[in-house]
């Protein structure tokens, strides 16, 4: 089976992760902006933001990121050069209201404006994510993040701006980023800052309740804008497998992937699905639901389901298993003993993204989106100023047939985004040195290098796949 000629190749990135230029134009604090490198404790900073909100450390990765708010032109030009053809992005919402509310910051949106306007000039469709982790931080001083009912407003306010000003530019696209990861890491996905003698889960529940509405109220704005925009909600995917035959192991890999669907079938189906009073009555979360949400839940389904890949996820309850966890997820999983694993602790399984598209697919028969899939490896640059990373090469050659072999299945994908086109800071780790690009950025973990540009090996391979259309992948 060929795929077909309107596939969208790409590449994705995220605001916070790669502009930099954290206060400039009049820019406003995101969360990215308070959490350090690793090396300065940025993982304990990013699970209790409340120290990260008065301590003051060294060094900040995302102030000055790869300089993608200067060197967007030469960046796209580049992408141009791959061959791209959609580019995905996000929007800082504190770059456009820098307290999350009032007036909109008109240096902010020229930005964006010169930024689609780029993209629109290679012909490259832009794929463009409202809020990929980044709250404003205004709003989380002011109202304690999504927890208070009053960031629907605000976040409806900003996405008006958006679709009044970029409407015509961009076709596809995103509420949230990964919008389970708010069970996950509360202060990236919603901009929650819990302290330790609070109910987490049901902060947590009710901020993810007011981003479902909120969403849906940005799907139903989207539609009745006058233009033909395609809004989709996006997962941090990727199955569970129970760790044995065993029924109690199946019923937990049951129990983990029903958390992980959680707030899409919601998204797509349009209703809270019938086990989540068994997770609420466990987690102890009493819900408050206003009059008209099960209405506007029902009633403004999303077009289609975005998603990241990364590997798939093992669960067992056996003690003798649980201490063999694979390190640097952000979702627990335990340590497949049939597949590799990375020096950052993710596991590689392609045939997992064929698992997770049929199931995803089975699930909710809308089209799915692959904006994410990536390989972090510590890339190095030989005498001769090449980069040879075979290994991304073999990374995503082999996802890219599991996906093919998806659609083979009946699967429907519009598109494969790689995570990521360009080097840029790692969300949860903060460093440089943890490489996705298929181009390479000059700077290392503590900010020093040259930010020169240097196209991989892999540059060269990911160009003929999509000039085949996905045909030439060895």
């Amino acid at each position: 089976m060929k795929i077909e000629t309107d596939f969208l190749w790409g590449g994705a990135v995220a605001a916070n992760q790669c502009e930099g230029a954290y206060l400039e134009d009049g820019k406003g604090l995101s969360p990215m902006d308070i959490l350090p490198s690793a090396q300065l404790g940025r993982k304990e900073a990013m699970y209790h933001p409340q120290l990260a909100l008065i301590k003051k450390y060294d060094y900040y990765p995302s102030h000055e990121g790869i300089d993608f708010y200067h060197r967007y032109r030469e960046d796209l030009a580049l992408m141009e050069e791959l061959g791209i053809k959609a580019f995905r992005t996000s929007i800082s919402w504190a770059r456009i209201f820098p307290n999350g509310e009032g007036e909109p910051n008109e240096a902010g949106l020229k930005f964006y404006d010169d930024l689609f306007d780029e993209c629109r000039k290679y012909n490259m469709e832009p794929v463009v994510t409202i809020c990929h982790f980044d709250t404003p931080l205004a709003l989380t001083k002011k109202y304690g993040g999504w927890e208070n009912r009053a960031l629907i407003s605000l976040y409806l306010e900003y996405c008006r701006v958006l679709l009044k000003r970029f409407g015509k530019k961009v076709k596809y696209w995103i509420t949230f980023n990964e919008i389970n990861m708010i069970t996950h890491i509360p202060f990236f996905g919603g901009g929650l800052a819990i302290r330790e003698e609070e109910n987490t889960s049901q902060i947590v529940y009710q901020a993810a309740h007011h981003q479902l509405v909120a969403s849906a109220l940005a799907v139903k704005m989207a539609h009745e804008c006058g233009e033909e925009l395609y809004v989709g909600c996006m997962l941090a995917a990727g199955s569970f497998y129970p760790y044995s035959c065993n029924p109690d192991d199946v019923w937990e890999a049951v129990e983990k992937n029903q958390d992980t669907y959680l707030f899409i079938d919601v998204q797509v189906r349009g209703k809270y699905p019938s086990y989540v009073r068994r997770i609420w009555k466990e987690k102890s979360v009493s819900l408050n639901m206003e009059d008209g949400d099960e209405e506007i839940l029902r009633c403004n389904p999303v077009d289609y389901i975005a998603f990241s890949y990364y590997s798939s996820r093992l669960a067992g309850v056996s003690p003798a298993i649980n201490g063999k966890v694979a390190d640097g997820n952000a979702i627990h999983t335990l340590r497949n003993p049939h597949l590799d694993i990375t020096p950052w602790g993710r596991q590689i399984d392609p045939m997992g993204l064929r698992i997770t598209m049929n199931d995803l697919y089975d699930r909710y028969q809308k089209p799915l989106f692959i904006v994410e899939n990536g390989l972090g490896a510590a890339d190095k640059i030989e005498v001769d100023g090449s980069v040879n990373d075979d290994y991304r090469i073999e990374f995503t050659r082999n996802h890219i047939k599991a996906m093919k072999a998806a659609m083979e299945d009946g699967v429907k994908c519009l598109g494969y985004l790689a995570w990521s086109c360009i080097d840029l800071v790692s969300a949860g780790t903060g460093e440089m040195n943890k490489r996705y690009g298929f181009i390479y950025v000059d700077r290392d973990n503590d900010g020093n290098g040259t930010m020169d540009r240097i196209k991989k090996k892999s540059f060269n391979w990911y160009k003929k796949v999509i000039e085949s259309n996905g045909e030439m992948l060895d």
